[in-house]
């Protein structure tokens, strides 16, 4: 028998700038338009009032909004990649669910149409 698993899928935006530290300097400074999208269950399988999420998830994504990336913690010390970036957000959207009694499941950033990159719980 197939077990069903219920998760929702949020999407939000990000608008920010970066540019990669590589080992003889740094590169181009450029800007990107950010899709977030992310699912996660909710652990008891009560009702949860989903603007309580996107305004938790707004409030991570907020300080990096329109700003250069390199320049805002923890990316004055972490290289501002797509990989990093996906990173922090799957850490801090993973303890703010977590706070209401949701579980982060999946998280994936796409800097284009054609690059994502994302990162799982399995």
């Amino acid at each position: 028998m197939t077990t069903k698993y219920h998760t929702y899928i949020f999407t939000t935006y990000l608008n920010a700038s970066h540019a990669i530290r590589w080992s003889k300097g740094i590169g181009q400074a450029h800007s990107h338009t950010y899709e977030i999208r992310y699912s996660f269950h909710i652990n008891n399988g009560k009702l949860i009032r989903f603007n309580e999420i996107e305004n938790k998830i707004a409030e991570i994504i907020k300080k990096f909004n329109n700003q250069f990336l390199n320049e805002v913690e923890p990316f004055t010390k972490v290289n501002p990649t797509l990989e990093n970036l996906t990173d922090y957000l799957f850490n801090r959207f993973g303890e703010e669910l977590n706070k209401l009694n949701c579980s982060l499941d999946e998280i994936s950033v796409s800097e284009s149409p054609m690059r994502t990159y994302q990162i799982s719980i399995r």
